[in-house]
C-alpha cells in the first residue's frame, strides 16, 4: 500500500519485542491474532491525532474513520491525556461495585445534564456500546414486565448474543452464529431512498402497524432506534417517523430507547441526534465518543426505569472504570471548550457540496446523506437503485492507497461513510476530500 509521506518515526516497543516495520507486525498478526478479527488498514499505527493517522513506516493518512465515530474529541485530545495520566497516578481499578469512587458519579452528573429529555434521570456506566444496549434491553423488560423488543430493518446494535439478534444484517455479523435471544422482533425503517419516498408519518404508520399485528402493543418492553442507522448505511429517517414512534411508544406502555452509540457527543451537529427533531427517549445507550477513545458506556434514562431494577442487577466488573471516567470528563470538557458540535456542522458545510459534486460528475451517487460529521453516499448502478457493492469498495480502496481512511457500510455493502474527528482541521478535511473526489475518477 503506498499513502501519503508522513515523517519517519520509530514504531514503539511493545509486549513481545519491537515492530520495524507493518510488514513485521502483520507476520507476527497472523501467528498471533485470530483470524476472524479483520482490520481495515494492512499498515500498524504508531501515532495520531488531529486528522491524522502515521504508521510504524512513516506514513501519514488523513482519517475520515475516528475509530468509527469514536475520537470525536481526536486521538490524544490535551485534556484526556492529562487526566489519564493524573488517574493512572492516583489508582487504576477498584471496581465501582466494590469501592467506589467519585468519577464514576461524575461522569452520570454529566450525561444526564446532558442528554435529551426534562425529567429526572439516572445513569449506570458499562463498557461498550452491545453492554449498553443489552442493559437498556433488560432495563426494559424490568421496568415493564413485558418481553418483546422491537427493532428495526437495517440496523445494527452490537455482536454480542442478544445484539446480534438485534442486529439486522446478516454477514459478517450473525453469520453461523445462532441461535439467538428470542422476543426480537423487526419492523419496517423509514428509508427514504428506498421506500418510494414516503414520508416520516406515512412510514411510521407502516411500522406501527407491523408492531401492532405481529407482536401486540400490550407486549413490546422496548422500541430500539437508532435515530440514524449507522452500520445500516447511515440511513436518515424522514422528518416526523421518530417522533411518531416516539408517541406511539408512550400510549402503548413502550419504553422508547435511542441508541445514539454512533450519533452521540456532537457527531451529527448536536449534542445527541434526537435532539434534532426534539424527541426525548425513555432511555438513550451511549459509547463511542464519550471517552476520547477509552473503554466506556452508559445507559441514561428515566429514574423511575433506572431505579426499577433491583440493586445488584446492573453493573459489571470493569463498568466505568476510573481511567475511563477521567477520560471522559475530560472529553465532554473538550467538546464544550470547543463547540464541537459547531465544529461538526462546520463539516457538514464543507464536505455535502464536494459530495454532491461528485454525484453530479459520476452519476454512480444514489444519494448523499448524514448530519454533521456523520455523513455517506450511497452508490448504485449508474441509472439505477441497483446497489454496487464493487465500486464502493474499490472507492475505498483507492482513497486507502492515496492516503485517506474511508469505510464502507450499508445492508447492501454499497455506502461509503466519513466519520473525520471533530476537531480535523480546515485544511486536512480539504485534503481527505480531495483525495476522495480523485478516487471516483
Amino acid at each position: 500500500m503506498s499513502a501519503r509521506s508522513g515523517p519517519a518515526s520509530p514504531a514503539a516497543a511493545n509486549g513481545g519485542g519491537t515492530a520495524t516495520s507493518s510488514e513485521d507486525l502483520h507476520k507476527r498478526r497472523g501467528a498471533a491474532v485470530a483470524r476472524g478479527v479483520g482490520s481495515v488498514m494492512s499498515s500498524y499505527v504508531d501515532r495520531a491525532g488531529g486528522g491524522t493517522i502515521v504508521d510504524v513506516d512513516g506514513r501519514e493518512w488523513i482519517d475520515f474513520a475516528a475509530g468509527i465515530a469514536v475520537t470525536n474529541v481526536g486521538n490524544s485530545a490535551p485534556r484526556v491525556v492529562e487526566a489519564v495520566r493524573a488517574q493512572v497516578e492516583r489508582f487504576t481499578h477498584t471496581c465501582f461495585m466494590v469501592a467506589p469512587y467519585e468519577s464514576y458519579v461524575a461522569v452520570c452528573e454529566q450525561l444526564n445534564a446532558l442528554t435529551p429529555g426534562r425529567f429526572d434521570k439516572r445513569s449506570a456506566l458499562f463498557n461498550s456500546g452491545a453492554e449498553a444496549v443489552e442493559n437498556a434491553v433488560k432495563i426494559a423488560r424490568h421496568a415493564t414486565g413485558r418481553p418483546a423488543v422491537v427493532v428495526f430493518d437495517h440496523a445494527y446494535h452490537g455482536r454480542t448474543n442478544l445484539t446480534m439478534a438485534l442486529t439486522a444484517k446478516n454477514m459478517p455479523y450473525k453469520h453461523r452464529f445462532g441461535p439467538f435471544a428470542g422476543e426480537i422482533y423487526r419492523a419496517p425503517m423509514s428509508y427514504p431512498l428506498r421506500d418510494g419516498g414516503l414520508d416520516g408519518a406515512t412510514a411510521a404508520a407502516r411500522a406501527i402497524e407491523t408492531i401492532e399485528k405481529q407482536v401486540g402493543a400490550e407486549n413490546v418492553a422496548a422500541l430500539l432506534i437508532e435515530p440514524i442507522q449507522g452500520e445500516g448505511g447511515f440511513v436518515v429517517p424522514a422528518p416526523g417517523f421518530l417522533p411518531a414512534l416516539r408517541e406511539w411508544a408512550t400510549a402503548a406502555g413502550a419504553v422508547f430507547v435511542a441508541d445514539e452509540i454512533q450519533t452521540g457527543f456532537c457527531r451529527t451537529g448536536d449534542w445527541f441526534a434526537c435532539r434534532h427533531e426534539g424527541v426525548e427517549p425513555d432511555l438513550i445507550t451511549l459509547a463511542k465518543g464519550i471517552a476520547g477513545g477509552l473503554p466506556l458506556a452508559a445507559v441514561t434514562g428515566r429514574a423511575e426505569l433506572m431505579d426499577a431494577v433491583h440493586v445488584g442487577g446492573l453493573g459489571g466488573t470493569y463498568g466505568g472504570n476510573p481511567v475511563a471516567c477521567a477520560a471522559a470528563l475530560a472529553s465532554i470538557e473538550t467538546m464544550h471548550e470547543l463547540d464541537l458540535a459547531a465544529s461538526a456542522r462546520r463539516i457538514e458545510a464543507a464536505t455535502v457540496p464536494r459530495l454532491r459534486a461528485i454525484a453530479g460528475r459520476t452519476g454512480v451517487v444514489a444519494e448523499v446523506r448524514g448530519r454533521g460529521g456523520m455523513l455517506a453516499v450511497e452508490i448504485v448502478q449508474p441509472g439505477t437503485l441497483t446497489p454496487d457493492p464493487a465500486t464502493t469498495a474499490a472507492v475505498s480502496a483507492a482513497c486507502h492507497a492515496a492516503g485517506l481512511l474511508t469505510l464502507t457500510c450499508g445492508t447492501y455493502g454499497n455506502v461509503l461513510r466519513l466519520l473525520p474527528p471533530l476537531v480535523i482541521s480546515d485544511g486536512e478535511l480539504a485534503r481527505g476530500l480531495d483525495i476522495l473526489d480523485a478516487a471516483f475518477g
